[in-house]
Order: C-alpha cells, then structure tokens, then sequence
C-alpha cells in the first residue's frame, strides 16, 4: 500500500522541482563546474587537466513537455547537456533546437526488448540468437533519426524496460557487437566502462523520497571535480496525460508479451 501511495504522488501530485534543477546549474557554475554534453566531455583535454566537470545526461524516456522545460532552464543558465530520446518521444524540432544552442540530442536505444516484447521471447539466451537481426533495426532506426535530424550521431544511450529487468538482458548488450558499432558510427554508448570510468561520481535521479542516488548533486559539489548527472523528465515535474498514457501501454504490454 505505502508503494501504491509513493507512485501515486510522484506520478501525480509532486509539485515541480524544476526550479530546484536551476537553482543546482547556477550553484554548480558558481562553483568553477563546467557543465557539457557527452559529446563535449569524450573531446581532449581528458583527465586531470580538464576543469571540474559536470557531464549532463537527460533520458527522455516520457514527458516532452518537461523535457523541453529543463532545456529552457539550461539555455538560460548558459549549461550544455545530452538529450537521449527514445522513438516513442522523438521530436525534431526540440531535437534541432538543442544541437543549434550546442547542446547534444541523440537517441535513448532498446531493441532488444522491443524485439522481445513484439515477438513474445522471454528467454534470454532465445534473444541472443536473434542479435544480428536486431542489430539491423537498431541501424534501420539510428539511419531515421539522423536523416531527420541532419547530423551524424556518435553517442547514444541504453533504455531499460521492464522487459530488460524481467530477461535480466540490457539493451546494451546490443553494442558488444563492435563492427556493428563502426559500422554505425557510435564513438559511444554511455554505460560503456571507458566512459563511467572518467567519473570520479555518478548520481541518477530517482522517485520520492529518494530524489538521488547515492547522494544529492549538491553533496558532490566541491568532493568531486568530474561528476555525471542522470536524470529523467518524469522526476521532475509532472504530466498527467503523458504518464497516463505511458502507464496504461505499460500495462498493455505486460498484459500481451
């Protein structure tokens, strides 16, 4: 029942948080924090050179209409950030407008359990028989987004799906397959360990009352000269009809896998 009333309210009646995340960008910049893209962090100077850091990584998993409100909040804060978006929250023009203002938009990748939801496997190892041909929808897909987009993408980031968690099988899984990724193009993928390795922390955001793991943003700065920050629209502010809709086709697919 407490599970029930914690999801209602963050689903529901949380008030914003919006201000508190612009409040973070000005406190971090007051701070000597450069705050970028992914993009922007894998470009030389790398390592102990480099000013203290806060890389920016938005999964915009639902909620376009906040996604947009934390861009907002971050041109007007003078912050560069990464925007990953999946097919079911594509937008182009939000997209555009993030590269033109610097900022990096790229794609929020999960074929692997959009196969297995559409072709009913729950196996694992059954999945992993069938990579190569995901791996050609996941090109099929990158190839739509940057036509749509008129650049070419060099990092993206894995979607977990309750799929992912039920198979114990994560969409990145999909980028072992190195000339898959050269062939793509992707310099990238941000769960790669290269990456994660060049944090000295790195917070997700959660749902009430958690807010952070594993500790506030706030907390790290000044501890911590090279930090990520994962955060989803969803935590911070919220969209009735949006996450509405994103809970029933959460049902629905249960339901139907």
């Amino acid at each position: 029942m407490k599970q029930f009333f914690r999801r209602l309210y963050s689903d529901y009646l949380m008030p914003s948080r919006l201000a508190e995340y612009e409040a973070l960008l000005r406190d971090a910049s007051a701070c000597g924090y450069v705050q970028m893209s992914v993009r922007d962090f894998l470009r030389p100077p790398l390592g102990p050179g480099r000013a203290p850091t806060i890389v920016h990584r938005h999964d915009i998993d639902s909620d376009l209409r906040t996604a947009a409100k934390l861009f907002a909040r971050e041109v007007r804060q003078g912050v560069r950030s990464s925007f990953y978006f999946r097919l079911s929250t594509l937008d182009f023009g939000l997209m555009r407008a993030i590269e033109d203002y610097g900022s990096e938009a790229s794609y929020h990748f999960e074929e692997i359990a959009t196969f297995a939801k559409q072709h009913h496997i729950k196996d694992a190892g059954e999945v992993r028989r069938h990579l190569p041909a995901i791996g050609e929808q996941f090109a099929v897909n990158l190839r739509r987004i940057e036509d749509g987009l008129g650049i070419k993408l060099r990092t993206v980031a894995s979607h977990g799906d309750f799929a992912n968690r039920r198979l114990k099988l994560i969409n990145n899984e999909l980028l072992a397959d190195d000339a898959l990724r050269a062939r793509c193009g992707i310099v990238c993928e941000t769960y790669d360990k290269a990456l994660l390795d060049q944090f000295d922390m790195y917070i997700s955001d959660r749902p009430p009352p958690q807010l952070y793991h594993p500790m506030t943003p706030h907390a790290a700065l000044g501890r911590y000269r090279s930090i990520c920050l994962l955060t989803h629209p969803v935590q911070w502010e919220t969209n009735w009809r949006d996450t509405t809709r994103c809970n029933l086709r959460r049902l629905a697919e249960g339901l139907t896998w």
